[in-house]
């Protein structure tokens, strides 16, 4: 179980919503949502103060302990405070326990012993069993000490590799970039990202060569592809003056994966091809992007489904917000405006059920400005059949130009028989043709 899964299993105990929870430590529902998703964790001092509200220890939480009698709820007033009794303290518990154990040694006694003596030597335990914790507690502390010193000992062991590893793969970027350099056929090139359009779905890029070797009569040819398709060849004679640099201006269909080329041609007829730049992402750059909230979503955690693998859903709500961050320059590259959104609920990226539009429910209290919400009635059923089966919500996406994305929430798969989160999730894959939504 991971550290999310244990703080919403404890939040579902005490009856709290995500947003409850929230208020209750000063943070926002999307904190807490990242928290139980994996997304992000949470600070120290959010930690301490999770351990205390659910009554369990930071370790159980981070999940390197195991649940002890601290973590049953049935903690006494110290402990719920988290403030650990002083060495030289003994709490209630401690204090019968040492007197039970002063009585039945000195019942034990062959002869009895005076009221007096009786009294100095239980006084005298106790003294013991006081002198004995402190001891402990020292020793405690010490081990506190030690396991400080192992982990520091174990950081530096990783700065050290990771030092070693930064200066290795320094050397070998170097090394690469010198061969690179010696079988280069340019003494200097550039190419500049002119204009990303997404209303013609074009990238538009300048680009000019200076060849390594130049020969009288030498041509030319820039290519742009974008792994389907290549563009026209926009040839160049060379420049006026020191005829050895070429430049021109290239156009092709936009896609995520672009490259521009150059083709040098000899007066013998002799061709040979120079990659110059990749770029990456520009397609989807374009494209209107939204954040999906699911709330509700930590009920859907620990559903069990029955010996066929059927799981019954309660009622979930879905929302959408835009998001307008990008990875280009804003300047050259338009991010072009949301038309529609359907939210769906998909099983291994094939739709099982839409969602429909609805308004803010009454029970959401709270700023939900600029959200868009979606509704998945209780009873929707779905079958799971094996552990590899994935089911999730996903927002498909419809720009004014008609072009589709989808942006996916983190997936529930079948563990042990009932609805659980993976380790991982990776969210990054907004191509429509993986998914099957009919369209």
């Amino acid at each position: 179980m991971t550290m999310g899964q244990r703080i919403a299993q404890k939040r579902k105990e005490q009856g709290l919503s995500q947003e409850g929870l929230g208020e209750q430590l000063g943070v926002s529902r999307q904190a807490i949502y990242k928290w139980e998703s994996g997304a992000a964790v949470p600070e120290i001092d959010k930690l301490i103060a999770l351990s205390r509200l659910f009554g369990v220890s930071v370790g159980w939480l981070l999940g390197v302990e195991d649940p002890g009698p601290e973590d049953t709820g049935d903690n006494t007033a110290e402990a719920g405070s988290g403030v650990s009794p002083s060495p030289a303290e003994l709490t209630d518990a401690q204090l019968k326990m040492v007197e039970e154990i002063v009585e039945r040694y000195t019942a034990a006694l062959p002869k009895p012993l005076s009221s007096r003596r009786r009294r100095t030597l239980k006084l005298a335990m106790i003294l013991g069993a006081v002198c004995l914790v402190g001891v402990l507690y020292g020793l405690f502390g010490r081990l506190d000490q030690l396991d400080d010193q192992y982990g520091n000992l174990q950081s530096n062991i990783i700065q050290v590799q990771n030092s070693v590893d930064n200066q290795i793969g320094s050397v070998s970027n170097r090394v690469e970039e010198i061969l690179k350099a010696q079988n280069s056929l340019v003494a200097d090139y550039g190419v500049e990202l002119l204009a990303v359009n997404p209303a013609h779905n074009t990238a538009t890029f300048s680009v000019y060569v200076v060849p390594k070797t130049y020969v009288n009569g030498m041509t030319v040819e820039f290519i742009a592809e974008n792994g389907t398709t290549a563009s026209d060849r926009v040839a160049s004679a060379g420049e006026d003056g020191s005829n050895q640099r070429f430049s021109g201006t290239i156009s092709i269909e936009l896609t995520d994966n672009i490259t521009v080329s150059s083709l040098f041609v000899s007066p013998d007829g002799t061709r040979s091809t120079q990659l110059l730049e990749q770029f990456s992402g520009l397609y989807s750059d374009t494209l209107p992007a939204v954040d999906l909230m699911c709330y509700d979503s930590g009920e859907l955690l620990g559903l069990q489904v029955d010996p066929s693998g059927l799981v019954t859903l309660p009622e979930v709500y879905m929302t959408t917000r835009p998001n307008v961050s990008t990875d280009g320059d804003p300047e050259l590259i338009e991010q072009s405006a949301v038309k529609a959104v359907q939210m769906g609920l998909f099983k291994n990226k094939t739709l099982i059920a839409w969602l429909e539009p609805c308004d803010k429910p009454e029970r959401f209290q709270g700023d939900y400005e600029n959200e868009s919400f979606y509704h998945l009635p209780e009873g929707t059923t779905a079958m799971l059949a094996k552990d590899t089966d994935q089911l999730q919500f996903a927002a498909v996406i419809t720009d004014v130009y008609g072009r589709q994305a989808v942006y996916s929430d983190i997936p529930y798969i079948l563990s042990d028989g009932e609805l659980t989160w993976p380790s991982t999730a990776d969210l990054r894959d907004h191509d429509p043709a993986s998914w099957d939504y009919g369209q």
